[in-house]
Parts: C-alpha cells; structure tokens; sequence
C-alpha cells in the first residue's frame, strides 16, 4: 500500500448527476420566491379589495343618511 493515495476523480455519470441536482435547486429556489412574489401580489389584492367594497358600503351610507336628512 503507497504512502501517497492517488486522489480521487469524478467519473462522468457522477458530475451529471451533481449538475442536475444544482440545477433542480436553482429551479426550486426560483420557484419559491416566484410563490412569495405571488402571495405578495394577492396579500396586496386583497387589500385593495376591502378598500373598494369599505369605499363602496361608506357612499350607500352616505347617501342613506343624505336622503334621511333630506326627507325631514
């Protein structure tokens, strides 16, 4: 047995195969922050959604309580 190990080398089924795992979790971190970008948008959709419908119930009252004012 030599004192001096010969190193070891990469075969080539081997090197594909850590390719492709590197590249599947590039697609995987991608993929999450494409899903926190979404929640991102439709947290702010919502948002803007109860704004409207709160805009919306604040003018029918608003004009209930005009024509109740205007009635007397």
């Amino acid at each position: 047995m030599p004192d001096n190990p010969r190193p070891p080398f990469d075969c080539a089924p081997g090197m594909r195969l850590s390719a492709h795992e590197r590249v599947s979790q590039i697609q995987l971190d991608t993929l999450g922050r494409r899903q926190d970008r979404l929640e991102q948008m439709l947290e702010r959709l919502e948002r803007r959604l109860w704004l409207t419908v709160y805009g919306v119930a604040a003018v029918i009252l608003a004009q209930a309580f005009q024509s109740i004012i205007a009635a007397q």
